[in-house]
């Protein structure tokens, strides 16, 4: 397989996961800035670990699996001189993963390719597990998408919400905003500072909306923190008069019962009683709870992922397993770390 754009975020985390995969031989890493250089350069986690070095676009070959990790816009712009490279290929950048262009014109203005909007699979395995198993054009779910969908999809898919607009509240890491660096990186005194990163019209609110049933109103809110990797996303909804937690219960045990990367949080006592980012750090794993306020029927939905891999790279792998026949958990059974 080939990664391309393997120097950030995304395709330096799905390399990682990619070199202990028991099925996977990662054979090219392009990266214009750094051709030459050995991933570790760039990677020093991966010190050791391969001889790889980073090769320039254009000596890039055909492979099996085209993984892309390009600025978002670069692939829908040059999707001719890349598609023919791969018999199945991953894109992990918003240029496919919405279906409606109209949709794609109010976050992302006009889309390079509109024909090809509504080719690719979403790769979010929890809601489209059956599509990607025949699927040879994935396109990578949004990291904050990824959590808020895991988080509503079942109230919406149960019939649970009224229907009022849902409003989430996202507290995001230095690696979830981009490659900008953290308030705190120059300035020590201001650790642990919040600032909001995106009030109003993020993104992938367009992902969110077009995925859950009934495209409700939803709006997101994302707070930048200085975590390095992380998402907590809080949404507050409102259950119709006569529900309870217990039918919110019922409606997560219908969607994820079966999950092997989601995991219901929601303790009566102790230290651990809802989900935290921290738990769930270098791991495929989404960590969801919730708490009703009974005599007013507001739910709120907490979900905590690792941005890097469950809401990006981890959750990509997951959907390419599906689509090569391989077990769904295969290379991304690390539990995390506690403490």
């Amino acid at each position: 397989m080939a990664i391309v754009g393997g120097s950030g975020y995304a395709g330096g985390e799905f390399l990682r996961l990619a070199l202990f995969h028991p099925h996977l031989e990662v054979t090219q890493v392009t990266s214009r800035r750094f051709a030459g250089e050995p991933v570790h350069f760039v990677h020093p986690n991966l010190r050791g670990r391969t001889n790889l070095k980073f090769i320039p676009p254009e000596r890039l070959e055909p492979a099996d699996i085209l993984v892309l990790a390009l600025p978002h816009g670069v692939f829908a712009k040059e999707y001719e001189r890349y598609r023919p490279l791969g018999k199945v290929v991953l894109d992990l950048s918003a240029d496919f993963r919405l279906k409606n262009p109209d949709l794609y014109r109010r976050y992302y203005g006009e889309h390079p390719r509109p024909d090809l909007l509504g080719s690719f699979v979403y790769a979010l395995p929890e809601l489209y597990r059956e599509a990607l198993r025949g699927a040879d054009q994935m396109a990578g779910a949004g990291c904050n998408a990824t959590a808020t969908l895991l988080g509503l999809y079942p109230l919406f898919k149960a019939g649970l919400l009224q229907p009022k607009p849902v409003f989430v509240t996202l507290l995001i890491s230095t690696s979830a905003a981009g490659a900008e660096p953290s308030p705190a990186s120059h300035h020590p005194e201001r650790a642990g500072s919040l600032r909001v990163y995106k009030p109003t019209g993020h993104r992938h609110t367009a992902e969110v909306v077009e995925n859950l049933p009934g495209r409700p109103e939803v709006h997101l809110t994302a707070i930048a923190t200085d975590r390095v990797r992380g998402i907590l996303m809080t949404a507050q909804a409102f259950l119709h008069d006569g529900w309870s937690e217990r039918d919110v219960w019922q409606a997560y045990r219908e969607a994820y019962g079966g999950e092997p990367f989601v995991r219901i949080v929601k303790q009566k006592k102790g230290i651990h009683r809802y989900p935290d980012p921290r738990f769930v750090q270098g791991t495929n794993y989404a960590d969801i709870g919730f708490e009703l306020e009974e005599d007013t029927g507001r739910l709120v939905v907490m979900v905590a992922i690792d941005n890097l891999v469950k809401g990006t790279a981890g959750h990509a792998l997951q959907a390419l397993n599906l689509r090569m026949g391989w077990p769904e958990t295969l290379g991304l059974e690390f539990p995390g770390l506690h403490p």
